[in-house]
């Protein structure tokens, strides 16, 4: 689906938007839910990535496929692993036999994890024979995707010794580790995280539970950056939000007032206000706590004429796409005066932005989003605009019940 994009005839909006809750909080949930069928779950994710997990943890044996659902990859892997009884072929999307999968794997065979690679080394698809897993220590490097860690330390509590986890150097996204741990506490179990040092101990079973899933900050992002590109005086309600979120990318309620936005909490709403014109010419974020922002910001600075330096973007390179090459090569045919490396981003100040430019997605939810904004500046399409189902499904029809024009093509 190849969608046309143009700007409301007023950039002063006054709306309220319900957005689905976080899939990286649902699928968390999942996981411990089929884990403690005693445990009940609200607000749960009606994205793709929320129903591919759901099916997947209902199989015993056989085929799971996962399409370019990366945090069920690395949280299936872990739960298949440590289920004895289950043997499974975990496989997904022809980019998710690319993204690297070695580092969790090999921690779960320092568990006793019986997995083997059906293909490449150190990529799905993955072969797995379900197995009591008794040791009890392993250690990771700490500079990797939360991912893998979290997938450790969800299953953790299911294993018959818990878990010991070292890791090993400088920690990135601890944000997603801690909502992990948190989670695991609002079922009873009992875990320490103490410098670099986690422990999770065995729980058999958990009393009753009640977990609420947040709505996804990630997707609160792209209306973000509308409020930011608006006129002054907008202000978009979205629900359901918390000030104590525990969603490292929370962090945008402060990175926000940057470009303008105030954000006023309410009991589960937020509301984006913009108050102010930017006061800064260039920006500087380290998002390695947050780094599914960063096609946002950088989509926000270009429309606002601003340059931004981020960092902490490692991780990017194996999503769902490149994600710094794919911002580089979109960005660029917009004009902007992009440049990127392994882990940074840095874009200069520029006042031109280049009309109908077709803006490629890559099989990426977050491109799609992140560019849509834009469309308040210039007219704009974007390839297989139906990706947004990975993580929003509902993202093209709330755009238009802010007036944004959407046409399919």
């Amino acid at each position: 689906m190849k969608l046309k994009l143009a700007s409301p005839d007023s950039t002063l909006f006054s709306s309220s938007i319900q957005i689905t809750g976080s899939k990286s909080e649902t699928n968390r949930c999942l996981l411990l839910q089929a884990l403690y069928p005693n445990i009940s779950i609200e607000n749960v994710s009606n994205s793709d990535d929320a129903q591919v997990m759901q099916k997947g943890l209902q199989v015993s044996t056989g085929t799971v496929d996962i399409h370019h659902a990366g945090t069920a990859m690395r949280f299936l892997t872990s739960f298949f692993a440590s289920s004895e009884g289950k043997e499974v072929t975990l496989t997904g999307s022809k980019r998710m036999t690319e993204r690297p999968i070695k580092v969790l794997v090999e921690a779960l065979r320092q568990l006793g994890a019986d997995i083997v690679y059906e293909q490449n080394e150190g990529y799905p698809p993955l072969k797995i024979k379900g197995k009591k897993l008794t040791e009890r220590s392993v250690s990771l490097p700490a500079d990797i995707s939360s991912q893998y860690i979290s997938s450790l330390l969800l299953t953790a509590p299911s294993l018959q010794n818990g878990l010991e986890l070292e890791l090993v150097g400088k920690i990135t996204s601890v944000p997603y580790i801690k909502m992990t741990l948190a989670l695991l506490e609002q079922i009873g179990v009992v875990s320490t995280f103490d410098d670099n040092r986690i422990s999770v101990a065995p729980r058999t079973i958990v009393n009753d539970a009640n977990l609420v899933v947040e709505s996804d900050w990630s997707s609160a992002s792209y209306f973000y950056s509308i409020v930011a590109l608006c006129e002054i005086g907008t202000r978009i309600t979205l629900s359901a939000y918390k000030k104590d979120s525990l969603q490292g990318d929370s962090i945008l309620s402060k990175i926000y007032t940057d470009f303008g936005v105030h954000t006023v909490f309410d009991q589960h709403k937020i509301t984006l206000i913009k108050a102010e014109d930017p006061k800064l010419n260039t920006v500087g974020y380290d998002l390695s706590n947050a780094p599914d922002t960063a096609q946002t910001i950088s989509v926000t600075c270009f429309g606002l004429g601003m340059g931004c330096e981020l960092t902490g973007l490692h991780t990017l390179k194996i999503k769902e796409t490149d994600r710094l090459e794919a911002l580089f090569v979109e960005l660029t045919k917009l004009g902007a005066p992009i440049s990127v490396t392994e882990k940074a981003l840095t874009l200069k100040p520029s006042n031109t932005i280049e009309s109908d430019v077709a803006i490629d997605t890559y099989n990426d939810h977050r491109m799609a989003m992140a560019f849509a904004p834009l469309a308040l500046k210039t007219n704009l399409i974007i390839n297989d605009a139906e990706v947004v189902s990975k993580s929003y499904p509902d993202f093209w029809n709330d755009l238009k019940t802010l007036r944004f024009q959407v046409s399919e093509l």
